[in-house]
């Protein structure tokens, strides 16, 4: 038993460190543009936040439906059926494609919406303006992650970590010649809406050298470019079935906490500076258990498609044990830290502040957040995505957002003030807290069924 563990945390281990990197570095991109437009004004760095509020839930939904092609692939692959996979990811493009253009026009379309939640007229013009350059660069992204779903359901996330870290090390010139403008150039300095049109330039990049690495590979035996493939609805529909959950389950956490965003932006650009800052943070300490939970998808979906429920099942909770270590070791070190952490984003003392009290909160919830993460990229790998994404609804949007919005606001019927920002944190803590209950049990449930091959209703 203690050698199959120890045998599957290094299988697990080989495919997570890639992810890991990829998840870094395209963090590390929202991170930049986070200190960059910070370092121009708090109003530039409260406009792409606010662009990326809705941006970013959007893009998930979408990325989140390809990522179908994960467990697809990996149990087509567990059964020795590899070259079948090219047929499945064209037809995810189509979807990528549709939905893509479909995203591009309500992005477009987004300023109304600002108005309407009633965030600072300051960094409104900000935000529409990063939303129309980063727009264009939706179709692009979405084809990318149709490829890259496919090396890492063929269990080789390398090329994607290196695409990312090339990606990153462009995005930092690109950022500052867009933000800062170029006399010689004859580019004006376009401050926080710089970041957009950096963004488009390093995602069409990333999905061409994306192509270039399937086209000369050993992915070549997925026969993706093979031939073209025309709409197939039958096969459409199986994707979209599989996949819609795991966007909207993806859409839902995300979208919760970019809706907390939102109205955090009633509270004035300093603390919309400080929300982000904090959330930065968090975030980057997030992206190591969602690796997770993609290694997870992968191992558990070729040791399933392979007949093999208990080694899948080994898959699960070695994974999740994993995580739950590193979400205790990120809490501590961000308790111990959080000033100076805090400092690497900002020079004015109000967002300092405020940053490092939430960030404290932030430390509470790492565990929850580390291990609901895993969790439920482990149920993808059974195809287990329809509860899952329910489990995220209740959790975060009838559990997390009223809670938060109360202890934001107050409420006078029951004499309670409001905490401020403080308060949608505390929410988010809820939120976490219950998806992690939820999915632990679901887990338990699917795993234990799937071992004596039986599927949960």
């Amino acid at each position: 038993m203690l050698r199959s563990v120890l045998l599957e945390f290094r299988s697990l281990g080989t495919l997570a460190l890639p992810i890991v990197v990829t998840q870094l570095s395209q963090m590390g991109m929202g991170v930049m543009d986070a200190v960059m437009a910070g370092r121009v004004s708090a109003a530039d760095l409260a406009g792409v936040t606010l662009g990326g509020s809705f941006y970013w839930p959007l893009l998930l939904l979408m990325s989140g439906t390809v990522m179908a092609v994960t467990p697809s692939v990996s149990q087509l692959h567990g059964a020795g059926r590899v070259g079948e996979a090219g047929a499945v990811v064209r037809q995810a493009m189509w979807i990528a494609l549709c939905g893509g253009v479909l995203l591009a026009v309500l992005l477009l379309n987004a300023e109304p919406m600002y108005y309407w939640v009633g965030v600072d007229e300051q960094a409104i013009p900000i935000a529409v303006g990063y939303l129309q350059a980063a727009s264009l660069g939706l179709v692009p992204v979405l084809f990318y992650a149709s490829l890259r779903c496919l090396c890492e359901g063929m269990s080789w996330p390398k090329p994607a970590m290196f695409i990312s870290l090339s990606a990153l090390l462009l995005k930092l010139p690109l950022n500052w010649l867009f933000i800062h403008g170029s006399p010689a150039l004859g580019l004006p300095a376009l401050g926080g809406v710089g970041c957009g049109w950096a963004t488009v330039v390093v995602l069409t990049y990333s999905l061409l050298a994306m192509i270039v690495v399937v086209l000369c590979s050993r992915i070549r035996k997925s026969n993706v470019f093979a031939s073209f493939s025309r709409p197939d609805a039958q096969e459409i529909k199986r994707l979209l079935r599989l996949g819609v959950p795991i966007g909207l389950a993806l859409f839902v956490e995300v979208a919760f906490f970019n809706v907390v965003t939102l109205f955090v932006g009633r509270l004035g650009v300093d603390t919309v500076a400080a929300h982000q800052v904090a959330f930065n943070v968090a975030g980057v300490a997030f992206m190591v258990p969602l690796s997770l939970g993609m290694a997870a998808t992968i191992r558990v979906g070729f040791n399933v498609g392979a007949d093999n429920p208990q080694a899948a099942r080994t898959s699960a909770w070695v994974a999740l044990g994993t995580t739950l270590a590193w979400g205790c070791t990120m809490a501590t070190l961000m308790l111990l830290l959080r000033h100076r952490i805090v400092g690497l984003y900002s020079t004015e003392t109000q967002v300092l502040a405020l940053a490092g009290g939430l960030l404290a909160i932030g430390a509470f919830f790492q565990v929850f957040d580390a291990a609901q993460a895993t969790m439920m990229g482990a149920l993808r790998g059974y195809k287990d995505t329809r509860v899952p994404m329910v489990i995220a609804v209740m959790a975060y949007w009838a559990a997390g957002l009223p809670f938060g919005f109360v202890m934001c606001f107050g409420y006078d019927g029951f004499g309670l003030e409001g905490l401020g920002v403080r308060g949608f944190w505390w929410g988010m803590v809820l939120g976490l807290v219950v998806a992690a209950i939820a999915l632990f049990m679901r887990l338990t449930r699917v795993s234990a069924l799937a071992s004596k091959g039986l599927r949960p209703a």
